[in-house]
């Protein structure tokens, strides 16, 4: 009966939702575009690979709580609903200047909309189906002079960890982009309110990302492999979200590889009596362009040593890796216990500051912490996609598998 996979985008007319539309389609699954602009959404259905059941258009006003609900009608059942349309203020006002006109819009669509799209359509969501809500860099930090954008981002934030928690048998997550080439932010420049090479300088990786490498972001989180992720906020933003320092980052030294570029993965580290099937992550393509390593030492480390073993993973990784690859650690879980939890923050923290040191030479560090008992199977797709080509904008993370 859900043989066919199905998946509805908002803000699919141009930017990440529309090349997330390519993306999904690309891979075999049915689209629902959903968007206000009719003729964009038409040229992008012409556009999209054939699948077994039609792409469908609907022209909606995600701004009106009526049009809203009557997305219902008539809807497939859907592995995923991805709420990417949102906006930003162009104004330019302090937010205390600003009239509940000027005001309201950004409310409307970037946090009112995707709560709204949920209620309209839960009921044609599959069992394990996927929520995913944009929300943006700006929800994890204040930016100001954009209106309402920061706190409706943050927001949408909030919303995804509460419904995560309200239905745990969905995979409810948001995504954070970074500095994306979209035409929000092509304005941004053309109206001289975004410089980007300043932009970019504030990225450890040296460069903003392109539509594309969000969605490849989107298709992995509407997956079933990102069920294990559900309630968190991930960032694909270069390690923009993580680094303090105060100098512009150095430019990118690298050449981005296209997303589909074929991964090789060494797994290195496992202990014998690790309990756990680790190897089982590794691939090997004699035909790959991109090298990743997924490290699993500091799972072995003794308490209060993670933070030494993370810095030894490093070292280790440097020392045969100089350019565009990946290394992706393995850490256990946050403890409670205060004798050691201090150790555990601190090889975090460890992640987000080597990525920033590495940054402009295209290599890569993120950490995904395990719980013991996590089934090596459920680990995977979350620890190839991090590791692969596909997420060469994504470092300096910590993510967690769910208990």
């Amino acid at each position: 009966m859900y043989s066919q996979k199905t998946v509805l985008i908002t803000g699919s007319a141009s930017g990440i939702g529309y090349a997330s539309a390519m993306r999904f389609a690309k891979d075999g699954w049915r689209c629902v575009l959903v968007d206000y602009q009719a003729e964009a959404l038409q040229g992008l259905i012409e556009k999209m690979p054939k699948v077994d059941e039609p792409h469908l258009i609907r022209v909606v006003n995600l701004m009106e709580p009526t049009a809203i609900a009557a997305l219902a009608v008539d809807m497939p059942y859907l592995d995923a609903i991805v709420n990417n349309a949102g906006m930003s203020d162009s104004t330019q006002l302090p937010l205390t200047a600003m009239t509940q006109e000027q005001f309201a819009p950004l409310v409307r669509l970037n946090l009112d909309a995707p709560r709204l799209i949920f209620q309209a359509l839960e009921k044609k969501l599959k069992t394990y189906g996927r929520v995913v809500n944009v929300s943006s860099g700006a929800g994890l930090h204040a930016i100001p002079f954009r209106g309402a954008y920061s706190p409706t981002k943050t927001g949408v934030i909030a919303f995804t960890q509460a419904l995560a928690a309200a239905r745990p048998e969905l995979g409810v997550t948001a995504l954070c982009p970074g500095f994306v080439r979209t035409e929000i932010v092509r304005r941004l420049i053309e109206s001289g309110r975004l410089d980007p090479v300043r932009a970019a300088g504030k990225t450890p990786l040296g460069r903003i990302a392109e539509p594309v490498e969000l969605a490849e972001a989107l298709f992995f989180l509407g997956s079933e492999g990102a069920l294990p992720l559900s309630g968190s906020a991930v960032s694909v933003d270069g390690a923009a979200s993580v680094y303090g320092g105060s100098i512009q980052c150095a430019p990118a030294e690298y050449e981005v590889l296209p997303m589909d570029a074929e991964t090789t993965i060494d797994v290195v580290g496992v202990a014998a009596a690790s309990g756990q099937n680790w190897m089982s992550l590794q691939t090997d393509n004699k035909d790959a362009t991109y090298m990743s390593v997924i490290d699993a030492s500091v799972l072995n480390a003794p308490d209060g040593q993670r933070l030494n073993a993370a810095h030894e993973a490093a070292k280790r990784f440097a020392r045969s890796h100089t350019q565009n690859a990946s290394l992706t650690l393995l850490l256990p879980t946050q403890t409670e216990d205060w004798a050691t939890c201090g150790d555990e923050a601190a090889a975090r923290m460890f992640v987000a500051t080597q990525a920033c040191e590495w940054g402009s030479k295209g290599l890569r560090i993120n950490s995904l912490e395990v719980h013991a008992h996590t089934p090596v199977s459920q680990v995977q797709p979350i620890a190839r996609y991090m590791a692969s080509a596909a997420a060469q904008f994504v470092t300096g993370q910590s993510w967690t598998m769910a208990p």
